[in-house]
């Protein structure tokens, strides 16, 4: 499998001649989804959710699906009939080739006094891959590439070593790191590297690995 990192928290994968894409938001590259065979979102919020980058995937690739929680799929049923799918905890699918089990139901905590949303994460191929979206969510069964998210508005950086050591990932890539200044990196690739007991890896936008 084929790991591409894409700016924030959007990755892609490929396998077989097929792609995956999980959370093409508005803060990702504008084409991040087009040529996917399929799109997994993972919450509504803006940086992980944008109605453009989905309708370009699905105008350029007819065979093309989403498979998402009912607050985002509510917003795209009707544009794209038959081609939003609604998934939700404990669910599990075949998209794109790719075997996926959903874990989580709630974002983490903002603040007390935001209400919290859905959110739900990826699975990919029996642990493979995990994508938490907008949570510290622990599947329940071993997961050997954890897409971590390391730097945002409700997290800090012992839950997000805590996190890794509870996962216990073979090896942590950083997601959801658009907010994390170059000036910061360094302090994060030391503690989280040193702490985690974890492989701890970041790629740039654009760039790829095999796992």
């Amino acid at each position: 499998m084929k790991f591409i990192k894409k700016s924030h928290s959007c990755v892609r994968l490929e396998k077989d001649g097929r792609t995956l894409v999980i959370d093409p938001g508005n803060f990702s590259e504008p084409d991040a989804a087009v040529g996917a065979d399929a799109v997994l979102v993972t919450h509504e919020h803006p940086d992980h959710f944008d109605e453009g980058r989905l309708r370009a995937a699905l105008e350029a690739n007819p065979e093309a699906g989403i498979w998402t929680l009912k607050s985002v799929a509510d917003q795209l049923t009707a544009a794209f009939p038959g081609r939003v799918h609604t998934v939700g905890h404990g669910d599990t699918f075949t998209a794109a080739g790719f075997d996926v089990q959903v874990h989580g139901e709630l974002h983490a905590v903002i603040h007390p006094d935001i209400p919290r949303i859905t959110n739900v994460g990826f699975l990919i191929d029996g642990g493979k891959v995990f994508h938490p979206g907008d949570a510290l969510t622990v599947p329940d069964q071993a997961v050997e590439t954890l897409m971590l998210p390391v730097m945002a508005p409700w997290n800090k950086i012992s839950e997000v070593i805590e996190y890794v050591r509870e996962v216990s990932p073979r090896r942590a890539y950083d997601i959801h790191d658009a907010l994390l200044t170059d000036l910061a990196r360094p302090i994060y690739d030391r503690q989280i590297g040193g702490l985690a007991a974890a492989e701890h890896l970041r790629l740039a936008p654009g760039t790829s690995a095999e796992l």
